[in-house]
């Protein structure tokens, strides 16, 4: 049944109600009537598959490590700590293997892989360990 007229010059619209419309006293809704969708107050939605958002492009869940904090730990590598932030994303072997590296050159290795793979971190060009893109904060 169609409640109003469905041109837009009538000012109805089709398969709604009037706007005054008032539902018979005692109605009761059909047994298996479908409850209206509940849509989140004011805290926003929070997908369960996505605790962390999607990328903005992509649509993947983003990983629960921040590509931010772990390129910064990374370019700590300029100090001759490389590798902590490859350890901090889950890559332990390889942060050790950059440890190790920055140890036999005397540092100079360090800083020049620090340098890269921080650049890499922060540019989107690495992962997690899952393969989720890292997030933004």
């Amino acid at each position: 049944m169609l409640w109003g007229m469905t041109e837009p010059q009538f000012g109805g619209t089709e398969g709604a109600p009037p706007p005054n419309y008032q539902a018979p006293p005692n109605y009761q809704a059909p047994p298996n009537y479908p409850m209206p969708p509940q849509y989140p107050g004011p805290g926003g939605y929070v997908d369960p598959s996505a605790p962390f958002g999607r990328h903005p492009v992509t649509g993947e869940p983003l990983s629960d490590k921040s590509k931010i904090v772990a390129g910064l730990l990374q370019l700590l590598g300029l100090f001759g700590l490389v590798g902590i932030g490859r350890i901090y994303l889950g890559y332990t072997g390889l942060g050790i293997a950059q440890l190790l590296v920055g140890l036999v050159t005397c540092g100079i290795g360090a800083v020049i892989w620090g340098i890269i793979d921080g650049v890499m971190i922060l540019t989107d060009k690495v992962r997690d360990p899952q393969g989720r893109p890292l997030r933004d904060g």
